[in-house]
């Protein structure tokens, strides 16, 4: 069976787990004092006992912002994640996985299985050990390809434990709980889609955990990188999109959508960097390349800051991913200006040969022209090259400090030194750069460098989840294929019928596999008379299980039968008894869609009745059921499958 990572063992990773889980308890019970309190508040008209329930509130209120500061330290813990190569590269924005409480189902589960499925709880009890199991090990999952398998194992597990043993008019009382992973602020629900909307952010952020750690100095840890951000993007934006109104706020649409952008900026960044790996050599346009990538760096870096200061989504944000973003947007501003500097100082003016295509190149490099002379005689002028490259080491020398100043602002950042070296040494290298071409007998004012207009050779992809890849086996399969042994399907306790073979056989036509059906019954034949219906299920002949069985095998059991007849337990579904014989040609035309509509239209409306069930509705996933029901009318005109018995 799968295993998560041991909890116990320290690395530094699980220490912090660990610390986030004691945070997380601790905020719990902060927030159930602070309920108390407030309720007490609220009902007491007692003026000294009002004054003490307030001085209590603010002293909880204040220990609720102690803890989500060390909270935001923690989810700013990104030395941990880095890999442990000699070369800086900038840090990375990982996300804490969401914690979730035990969960016993057990004692639900056996009782639903004997209560729906008429079969005897006891008999799982394996199978629901098995499942919760598995859940306990995916709230450990390892940082590699192993922990996301175990996580993306879970989900398609979740799938068959809904079709199984969510009815939807029915809860089956059991509550999910999760822990915000930005506030650690605890929420809870019913809704199993709460518990599958959970397990698939822990992918995305898992991904990010993954992404962080990689050795961005080498082409394959950059790769790397890109494909691990890109599927965390694609893991919130899938989030997104089929999931609405989750309990707590990290998976809100504002918060996805935050998290979206910033790994869109990640992967930009990374797409920058590996620019600077693969372009080694010095010519012009490497260079600009250089400067635009740089500035669409920038440009995504701001979109995700504007996106972090927004109303409702700066509160829960740390302070110190909001600062890192900014400086970081600052940052490379100011590396576009470098480059561009570099490109028109230190290479050489173009040939004759090459400067139609530098000019091509220049003329959409600026957002606006340079002023000055035409770009023609710009390139082939050293003097004006040095001119133009000033202006722009001047801008980029302002935007370093403004980037080295926002960083101060954050005691968090502060502590960060990978990042105050990144910093101080792009700094200082337009500084030096700066003063080598300053020529003392400058008298001319150093203009205003114009932007560098965006542009990127690589553009992120959302690489959407790909469940399939992760196969897995129903666990629950004992209980009957699914399109009749479901949570929605309603069936008459089975019937046991004694069968005796007569001269024409047994009476009756078998149509499908697994369940076999009964699909039409020979009126005055054997099987009329032992009870047998149109449209019941064969779940067993002689005592073997057979609802997994094959056309052909149901056949065989039933013709090795002797003089002593046959033993046979068949089930009805409710609502799928046939009409008569009569009306079978109008039903087989009309009922499919409309059986299928009122069924729905009845859940929907029974949902909306039952006080407890409402809750179901809060958080249910957007997408449509599919097409295909399980409410398929047995008595469809004859197939060509049907034989007589």
């Amino acid at each position: 069976s799968q295993q998560g990572c041991d909890p116990f063992a320290q690395t530094q990773r699980s220490k912090l787990q660990h610390r986030r889980a004691r945070i997380n308890q601790q905020i719990n019970k902060e927030m159930r004092m602070r309920a108390g309190a407030e309720n007490l508040f609220r009902a007491t008209s007692n003026h000294k006992v009002k004054e003490t329930v307030a001085l209590e509130l603010s002293y909880v209120n204040s220990n609720l912002q102690l803890l989500k500061e060390e909270l935001e330290e923690l989810n700013s813990s990104v030395d941990v994640y880095q890999n442990d190569s000699e070369s800086i590269s900038v840090p990375m924005i990982p996300l804490g996985l969401k914690e979730t409480k035990e969960l016993d189902l057990l004692v639900p589960l056996k009782d639903l299985i004997s209560e729906h499925y008429g079969e005897e709880g006891v008999l799982f009890e394996k199978e629901i050990k098995e499942f919760m199991e598995l859940r306990q090990a995916m709230r450990t999952p390892s940082r590699n390809e192993a922990g996301l398998e175990l996580l993306m194992e879970y989900y398609n597990q979740l799938y068959f434990l809904d079709s199984r043993f969510f009815p939807p008019t029915k809860s089956l009382g059991v509550f999910f709980h999760w822990y915000d992973s930005l506030t650690g602020v605890p929420s809870h629900q019913r809704a199993l889609a709460f518990e599958k909307g959970s397990v698939l952010f822990n992918i995305g952020a898992l991904h990010t955990q993954i992404g962080a750690r990689q050795d961005r100095a080498s082409l394959p840890g950059l790769n790397q990188a890109i494909d691990a951000f890109q599927k965390a993007a694609g893991a919130f934006n899938y989030l997104k999109e089929n999931f609405s109104n989750a309990p707590s706020l990290d998976m809100s649409v504002a918060s996805l959508n935050m998290l979206v952008r910033l790994m869109v900026a990640q992967v930009q960044e990374c797409v920058f960097e590996k620019m600077t790996l693969l372009r080694a050599q010095h010519d012009f346009l490497a260079r600009l390349q250089l400067a635009q990538e740089a500035a669409r760096v920038e440009d995504v870096y701001s979109l995700v800051h504007q996106t972090m200061t927004q109303a409702h989504v700066k509160d829960y944000v740390p302070f110190s991913w909001t600062t890192m973003v900014h400086v970081k947007s600052e940052h490379f501003k100011a590396l576009s200006h470098y480059f561009a500097a570099i490109a028109l100082c230190d290479c050489p003016t173009a040939s004759d040969a090459e400067l139609p295509e530098h000019e091509k190149a220049f003329i959409q490099f600026h957002v606006t022209m340079p002023e000055g002379p035409s770009l023609h005689v710009l390139l082939q002028d050293p003097e004006e090259r040095r001119k133009l490259g000033k202006a722009h080491l001047k801008k980029a020398i302002m935007k370093h400090e403004e980037a080295m100043r926002i960083h101060g602002l954050c005691k968090i950042l502060r502590k960060m030194d990978i990042l105050q070296e990144v910093l101080s040494f792009a700094h200082k290298r337009s500084l030096s750069k700066y003063s080598e071409i300053d020529h003392e007998e400058d008298f001319f004012e150093t203009g205003d460098a114009p932007d560098i207009h965006p542009k990127t050779h690589q553009k992120p992809e959302i690489k959407s989840p790909n469940f399939s890849q992760v196969k897995v086996t129903d666990l629950f399969h004992r209980l009957g294929p699914l399109s009749v042994f479901s949570a929605k399907n309603k069936w008459y306790p089975a019937r046991r019928v004694h069968l005796m073979r007569g001269e024409k056989g047994f009476g009756f036509t078998l149509r499908g596999d697994s369940p076999v059906l009964i699909a039409g019954v020979i009126p005055g034949g054997c099987a009329a008379e032992a009870g047998l219906k149109e449209g019941d299920y064969i779940i067993s002949v002689n005592g073997k299980d057979c609802k997994w069985s094959k056309h052909a095998e149901v056949v065989q059991l039933l013709k090795s039968t002797g003089e002593e007849g046959v033993e046979i337990s068949v089930i009805t579904l409710q609502g799928s008894e046939a009409p008569k014989a009569a009306d079978k040609k109008a039903a087989a035309m009309s009922s499919g869609s409309g059986m299928l509509k009122s069924n729905k239209e009845n859940s929907r409306k029974s949902l909306m009745n039952s006080k407890s069930a409402s809750t179901l509705l809060v958080w249910s996933k957007k997408s449509k059921r599919s097409k295909k029901s399980t409410y398929s009318v047995p008595f469809t005109a004859v197939g060509d499958n049907e034989v007589m018995y």
